[in-house]
């Protein structure tokens, strides 16, 4: 009879420079079996620390139920790149000017993005299985007559929903997950609007420049280069709603982005990530190039509250707002104790709770507002309102309540003004 294999817990760790894998790998499976045998459930995305020198975190990348052997552990290790983003620059008629940025992944900046990102469930390991098939398509050798991967990935929705953050997000772990297979990792960052709309004559020469320095990271195979177009409608529009009056320079620019992406897509080692705010203004030749098209909207009640209760669960640990109860000694906010999950929250059998009442009335006034706006909620309350170094959750979520409404206040004030002022301007015009 065939021996049952025990399925692999899969674990992904941290490390900065100094840390050496040959000497100190048996030390980091002491310290992870001991804490993964404290509990018999933990969830995937579960991160904590271990007291080994230069391991930054050790996040747990399966779902481990209490059945699970906690002796078949796979490890990831890699190492967190310390050097900020640097500028590529151009020259023209004797000025220079930024037209990228690059950095070395997995990057020490971007370390725990992926984890504090929170959207609709299913969105995030949909994106995340998407990156990895495309790559392993292209490892496999698919062939591209067959079947087509572009590995070209678009990402659109409203201002201020998290849709960079996310891009950049996804080359982190897919940097982290291929580090077997590539021993370097780039993001090449093109801010689309700023950089087209200066020296909009010059567009297609520009265009060229910023693909040829991504041929040439691609030229190295040990390398993976993951691209990262910002606001892709400014150099992607649709030629279609081009008119006759405005220069030919603008089609010109769609030409040679769709060419370059077809450049791009015979590099094995190439990852594209786009996002839009108008996707109804983007070359239709672009959008059929696009593997993945993935709405980001504004956030969900879930996602909301999740969105705060971290937050909240941030500013206990570092002594912002008072604890009320016992946190896990050493695992993440993903399974604190402490604010109970959402499904705990919004039971109707659950115990009256004063707290969870006021949180999830700031939920309630906060649907409609983008993530961005809601990461700054807590900090706008402290300063609005709390003003001193320490408050109790009940007064900081009064405090919260407080903000939100104000900010929506605010806006409202806002939009009303630019309607007057339009309303001014035509009376002026017509006067």
């Amino acid at each position: 009879m065939n021996d049952i294999v025990a399925p692999t817990i899969q674990l992904e760790v941290a490390c900065t420079h100094g840390f050496n894998k040959a000497e100190q790998s048996c030390l980091v499976y002491q310290h992870v079996h001991d804490i993964l045998e404290e509990r018999e459930t933990i969830q995937m995305g579960t991160t904590f620390t271990i007291p080994v020198p230069f391991v930054v975190q050790v996040e747990v990348c399966t779902n481990i139920d209490q059945y699970m052997v906690r002796s078949a552990l796979q490890f990831n290790f890699y190492v967190l790149q310390q050097t900020p983003a640097v500028g590529e620059t151009i020259k023209h008629d004797s000025e220079e000017m930024e037209i990228s940025q690059h950095m070395l992944l997995p990057s020490q900046e971007l370390h725990g993005l992926w984890e504090s990102l929170i959207y609709e469930e299913g969105i995030k390991d949909s994106v995340l299985a998407f990156a990895e098939s495309s790559m392993l398509f292209t490892r496999k050798g698919v062939d591209k007559n067959l079947i087509t991967c572009n590995r070209l990935a678009l990402f659109h929705g409203p201002p201020g929903t998290g849709k960079t953050s996310l891009c950049r997000a996804i080359a982190q772990k897919l940097a982290i997950k291929m580090n077997a297979q590539y021993r370097h990792a780039h993001l090449v960052e093109i801010n689309s609007h700023s950089l087209f709309s200066r020296w909009f004559s010059e567009s297609g020469k520009l265009v060229q420049k910023v693909f040829s320095e991504i041929l040439a990271l691609l030229d190295d195979e040990r390398s993976l280069v993951c691209v990262l177009v910002d606001e892709v409608e400014s150099i992607a529009f649709a030629r279609e709603k081009i008119s006759s009056n405005e220069p030919s320079d603008s089609i010109r620019v769609v030409n040679a982005v769709l060419t370059q992406l077809d450049r791009l897509r015979h590099f094995p080692n190439v990852f594209i990530l786009a996002t839009s705010n108008l996707t109804d203004s983007i070359d239709t030749a672009f959008l059929d190039r696009a593997d993945f098209v993935q709405y980001i909207g504004h956030p969900t009640e879930r996602a909301i509250y999740e969105i705060y209760r971290t937050a909240l669960h941030h500013l206990q640990s570092i002594g912002v707002v008072e604890k009320e109860g016992k946190s896990n000694r050493r695992l993440s906010a993903s399974v604190f104790d402490g604010i109970p999950s959402y499904e705990v929250a919004t039971d109707p059998g659950r115990a009256s709770c004063t707290v969870l009442d006021i949180l999830l009335q700031i939920v309630k006034l906060s649907v409609g507002q983008s993530g961005r706006t809601l990461r700054k909620i807590p900090f706008l309350a402290h300063a609005l309102f709390v003003k001193k170094e320490t408050d109790s959750m009940l007064n900081f979520l009064t405090a919260m309540r407080q903000t939100i409404r104000k900010v929506q206040s605010d806006k409202f004030l806002l939009v009303q003004g630019n309607v007057s002022g339009e309303c001014i301007a035509t009376l002026h015009k017509s006067l």
